[in-house]
């Protein structure tokens, strides 16, 4: 028997305001030329797409008291918290078309608020290749996209760690990262300091991604809210060169359809996050195009009926 999913609201944020590279603004364009509206329809899935937000532009200037961009970062966050939590108060899942990485704080506080009205637990999953728990002592660019955990975790600048009034959104605990391959030095300590559970590329090839992925979801039931927090520099750059942050030695293709059928076999994912797809360093569109079949993944395709 297919499994159903609730209708989907696209929407998109076209900045690249907490970035280190220009570009990833065109990240929602990308993904809709690559076709993830028919891709989620053709799947029997209720689609809409909200369009675009709009906030302020990218001043391009260099990092103040560590962080570059935070008025813009704030705004722009702001905007899809809003977005965000209108759809979930729908009944919608909200699927944020980035942008950088630094939007997935508005995109989960409003989340986070969502699952406390309705008494939901909530578990994020954050696909990475950076664990993105830098903080404006220890960053080495202090770009935003680089602390969106961190400031989840009630750690940074008020107005993003408390963007609803409330705070912290989340504890590390609620948190579970595949894929890392890159974490700044002192961002280390802090990882170890606050527990973070993270399964990088070393573990993942130890133990394997099946394992990996069974632990990440161990504890997830009928009363989860699962967030996925996808950034294709996941991806090995080999099969997905289209981001601004690449690091070597990432998930290839099998490892991540793995990833996303397993995620999609709970049947409880609540709202996705699609971030730093950078068109302007991909080729043909390859790296959104990969994208949306992986998306197709965590809204039931697979190789076989399997339930």
């Amino acid at each position: 028997m297919a499994r159903t999913y609730p209708p989907v609201s696209l929407i998109g944020v076209p900045t690249d305001v907490g970035a280190g590279h220009r570009g990833a603004s065109l990240g929602p364009d990308a993904l809709r030329i690559a076709g993830i509206g028919d891709a989620l329809a053709a799947r029997g899935v209720d689609v809409h797409d909200c369009g675009n937000l709009s906030g302020p532009p990218n001043p391009w200037q260099p990092p103040v008291a560590g962080y570059r961009h935070l008025e813009q970062v704030v705004a722009w966050n702001r905007a899809l918290l809003e977005a965000s939590a209108a759809e979930l108060a729908r009944g919608r899942m909200p699927v944020m078309l980035g942008g950088d990485h630094c939007l997935a704080i508005g995109s989960i506080t409003a989340v986070a608020r969502h699952c406390h009205q309705r008494g939901l637990k909530l578990r994020v999953l954050w696909l990475d290749a950076h664990a993105d728990f830098n903080t404006s002592q220890v960053t080495p660019s202090g770009n935003v996209h680089g602390m969106p955990v961190a400031c989840l975790c009630g750690m940074g600048p008020e107005a993003l760690t408390r963007l609803d009034g409330c705070g912290p959104v989340l504890q590390p605990s609620q948190v579970r990262q595949i894929g890392i391959r890159s974490v700044d030095p002192e961002e280390k300590r802090l990882v170890k300091q606050y527990g973070l559970d993270i399964y990088d590329m070393r573990y993942i090839d130890e133990i394997g991604m099946k394992r990996g992925m069974e632990q990440a979801l161990d504890g997830v039931d009928e009363r989860t809210h699962l967030h996925v927090s996808f950034d294709v520099d996941f991806l090995d750059p080999g099969i997905a060169p289209g981001v601004g942050t690449t690091v070597p030695g990432g998930v290839n293709y099998r490892e991540a359809q793995l990833v996303m059928e397993m995620i999609a076999d709970t049947g409880r994912m609540g709202s996705l996050d699609i971030v730093e797809l950078n068109p302007v360093l991909d080729h043909r569109n390859q790296t959104a195009e990969l994208a949306v079949d992986l998306v197709e993944s965590l809204f039931g395709k697979s190789t076989l009926m399997r339930d």
